[in-house]
């Protein structure tokens, strides 16, 4: 029994975890590389999305072999950070977001195919994943009581928006999200919230804003501003989840919903 962590842009190593092996998982969805070991007193299982030095762009993660990884190796719920664009002008730059709910209407993977782990006609499992709020209350609380303990800015709630990479926004799609309540966008989180949701393990997200999304803000963040965020992204994200696991039962931690199927 184990807590996965997916960590993203800036974060590709934890900070203080003591590992004890990086495996290749072959799964039915390709392969995927897990790191075991030991982070703030906790066995993790963690997963780095683009993996060292950025090799996958946000278009090429390879979600369904990873959330499907950690589920075979015993993971119970799972923790993941991501770097984001902010579309609520209030939040600052540089503070979290322990995010509440999604926007993922497209529900489809890079590829373009549907994100989902029920991909074969009679395959076992196979169903609907029915929820209220798609994130895991009990990991929530652990990351926003972490979150302040450490001194972090940390916002309670907000709205994620999946975006497909690997370009940026334009205004208008800004816009389109903001109109609907969007806080913050990023490209990687959507499919595997969802992945998570059908497989069973209850997901808790927290966001690190890096810039402001296309005309969100009456200039627009410096690139360089954006790639320094970026960079120092890491060490507070890492700081947040090494006071967040150790809150965590992962026997108190219920899957969010109900799976409709039909085995």
């Amino acid at each position: 029994m184990a807590l996965g962590i997916i960590t993203g842009s800036g974060t590709y190593a934890l900070p203080g975890m003591e590992p004890s092996g990086r495996e290749v998982v072959a799964t039915r969805f390709g392969e995927t590389e897990v790191t075991r070991g030991r982070f703030a007193g906790q066995d993790v299982l963690h997963v780095s999305r683009h993996r060292d030095d950025h090799e996958r762009l946000s278009s090429q993660v390879t979600h369904q072999a990873n959330v499907v990884a950690l589920k075979e190796l015993g993971a119970r719920a799972v923790l993941a950070v991501t770097v984001c664009g902010a579309t609520d002008p209030t939040l600052a730059l540089g503070e979290l977001v322990v995010f509440d709910d999604l926007h993922f209407l497209a529900n489809r993977l890079a590829d373009g195919s549907l994100c989902t782990l029920h991909d074969r006609p009679g395959g076992p499992g196979r169903g609907h994943w029915v929820f209220e709020d798609p994130f895991s209350k009990p990991l929530r609380t652990a990351l926003l009581e972490a979150a302040r303990e450490r001194g972090h800015a940390v916002r309670d709630g907000g709205c994620y928006g999946h975006v497909d990479g690997p370009r940026f926004n334009t205004k208008s799609e800004i816009r389109s999200l903001r109109a609907v309540g969007v806080s913050a966008v990023s490209q990687t989180a959507g499919p595997e919230m969802t992945l998570c949701g059908e497989a069973g393990l209850p997901y808790g997200l927290l966001g690190y804003v890096t810039d402001y999304a296309n005309g969100v803000a009456d200039e627009a963040t410096p690139v360089e501003t954006l790639m320094r965020l970026l960079r120092e992204s890491g060490a507070t994200l890492a700081d947040t989840l090494a006071a967040a696991v150790g809150r965590i039962d992962l026997d108190a931690v219920p899957p969010v919903g109900t799976q409709i199927a039909w085995d």
